[in-house]
């Protein structure tokens, strides 16, 4: 009975390991993440969680790179700081990913529980 219950949780932790490695890419690869995720685990909740962060990331680079197009302020201010800002929410949210539970990332978290998918 103790190798049922050794080999139920080494199948549970398969299954937690993959969910979290589908949040990361899902996370790491923005709209390419979730367009995978989208098309392989969209009832996954946790998957689901960590591709909409990662689709409000593509959308706040696509801002960034349109206000870095602007001359002077938007070149030389608010582009770097837009970018260091995305490039330091898109490293928490695969932190956040990898940790196996489902953390807010702090201001696109917000913004994609209101994607409904």
């Amino acid at each position: 009975m103790a190798k049922k219950k050794v080999k139920k949780n080494v199948q549970s932790l398969g299954k937690q390991d993959d969910k979290k490695l589908f949040a990361f890419f899902a996370a790491f690869f923005t709209i390419v993440g979730f367009i995978i995720v989208m098309i392989l685990k969209k009832e996954d909740r946790y998957v689901m969680f960590y591709a909409k962060q990662g689709l409000v990331l593509f959308m706040g680079w696509l801002i960034a790179w349109a206000v870095g197009l602007m001359p002077v302020i938007g070149k030389f201010i608010l582009g770097p700081i837009l970018w260091i800002l995305l490039l330091i929410l898109w490293v928490i949210t695969w932190i956040n990913a990898l940790s196996g539970e489902q953390k807010k990332t702090w201001l696109i978290g917000d913004l994609a529980e209101k994607i409904k998918v």
